[in-house]
């Protein structure tokens, strides 16, 4: 049968970046990091340079069959990867050197409650970015933590304004009745005036050193214990008190949740380089809050 893309084009020749294909349905395997291999549908990209200039297009089903025969059969790993690339590579042998894959799909985890012995289920969205060229074999691991962030501004002044509610219920000449604080600080005219809190999402992408294994969840608990407020899933009474402790406990602007993230990343010794973006939704504004952070490598 003619092979159109076999064909050469003198006259519009150019070598190119990148061609492939994005988007692909794709069936894949995946370990987070407590052996639980999961099965999930994944969007999936696939791309090799082409270097000759008068050569009219890439064999486009030759990367397709070969992502099926990897992906659906074998649990996403650095080496598979890496051999996946070379698999590429080796398809297009003399038009192609260089060769990159993306994968994106979410991961289904089990997160216990903070006080209850019950749990949940949180979908944690996963991005794997894998290249392979003259530099070498790169692999960088995305996803994202979802948390909520108590203004710090906003607590002072509230706390300011309980001072001030105090001091109009309490005359500072008399001497205070404990019974008659603690019911005060129990009531509603106490608390006249609470902070305000937003969900807010950490993005984040790391590159492991080399033969560092893929582990989500270590990854996971990492950033979600370094910020302290992350979203929970089963909540009874002792878990949502538990919650809003937490968030008294953690007051933060998004430039404090930045550093937080950046110092555990840092004292990671298997993160070689990482990049991470946070967002407060605010409820104050319309607007969000935003801050960036990245590893400070030294030439």
């Amino acid at each position: 049968m003619p092979d159109v893309a076999t064909q050469t084009q003198p006259y519009l020749g150019a070598a190119l970046d990148w061609v492939g294909m994005d988007g692909i349905e794709m069936s894949v395997r995946f370990d987070p990091g407590d052996g639980d291999v999961q099965r999930s549908s994944a969007r999936v990209g696939a791309f090799v340079n082409l270097t000759q200039p008068d050569q009219r297009g890439i064999h486009m089903s030759r990367l397709y069959l070969l992502m099926d025969e990897y992906l659906s059969a074998k649990t996403i790993s650095a080496p598979m990867l890496e051999h996946l690339l070379r698999a590429f590579l080796e398809s297009h042998k003399d038009l192609a050197d260089r060769a990159r894959i993306s994968i994106r799909f979410e991961q289904l985890i089990r997160r216990a409650a903070l006080r209850s012995k019950n749990s949940g289920w949180r979908a944690y969205p996963v991005s794997i970015e894998a290249s392979l060229d003259a530099d070498g074999f790169h692999l960088d691991l995305g996803t994202e933590v979802v948390y909520s962030s108590t203004c710090p501004a906003s607590a002072a002044l509230s706390r300011q304004l309980i001072q001030k509610q105090f001091t109009q219920d309490f005359e500072a000449a008399k001497t205070l009745d404990h019974a008659a604080v603690l019911s005060w600080l129990g009531s509603e005219k106490a608390i006249v005036a609470t902070p305000h809190a937003q969900r807010s999402v950490a993005q984040f992408r790391v590159r492991f050193v080399d033969d560092a294994t893929l582990n989500l969840i270590a990854l996971l608990d990492r950033v979600e214990l370094s910020l302290g407020t992350p979203v929970q899933t089963a909540v009874k009474r002792v878990d949502e008190q538990a919650f809003a402790l937490a968030n008294g406990g953690n007051l933060m602007f998004c430039e404090d949740a930045a550093r937080r993230i950046k110092h555990a990343f840092d004292a990671d010794d298997s993160i070689a380089d990482f990049h991470i973006r946070l967002e407060h939704q605010e409820s104050l504004h319309p607007h969000d809050a935003v801050a960036y952070a990245s590893k400070d490598i030294q030439e």
